[in-house]
């Protein structure tokens, strides 16, 4: 196994350790070397709302602000619409992707320009 490895981080561009037990952890769950050190990870998840934690919706610590092609409700998504395509509520993505297999009454129609 490795050792510890020293990195800069992008944002005050002081050196941090990624300590080898860290390094095992990221390995483990695909993730990335981290770009930042712990006080500049922790000062931009309290930037963007975000708790930490794990397991919280991620439209909630980042997303834009559409309003919904199925039923005219304002909505936020966890990415940047392309504008070619109809972005949907969550509800109204469920009866889309949903459709003919599992109860979703919900939305206007049914019917999407997929």
């Amino acid at each position: 196994m490795a050792g510890d490895l020293q990195l800069i981080c992008s944002d005050c561009g002081r050196e941090f350790t990624f300590t080898s037990q860290d390094q095992a952890f990221f390995r483990e769950r695909g993730y990335s070397a981290p770009k930042r050190c712990k006080p500049c990870r922790s000062a931009k998840k309290n930037e963007q709302g975000g708790g930490g934690g794990g397991g919280g919706y991620r439209a909630q610590a980042q997303g834009t602000s559409v309003i919904c092609s199925g039923c005219g409700q304002q909505t936020t998504v966890p990415f940047e619409p392309r504008g070619d395509r109809p972005v949907y509520c969550r509800d109204c993505y469920q009866a889309q992707k949903g459709g003919a297999g599992g109860g979703g009454g919900g939305g206007r129609g049914g019917r999407g320009r997929y």
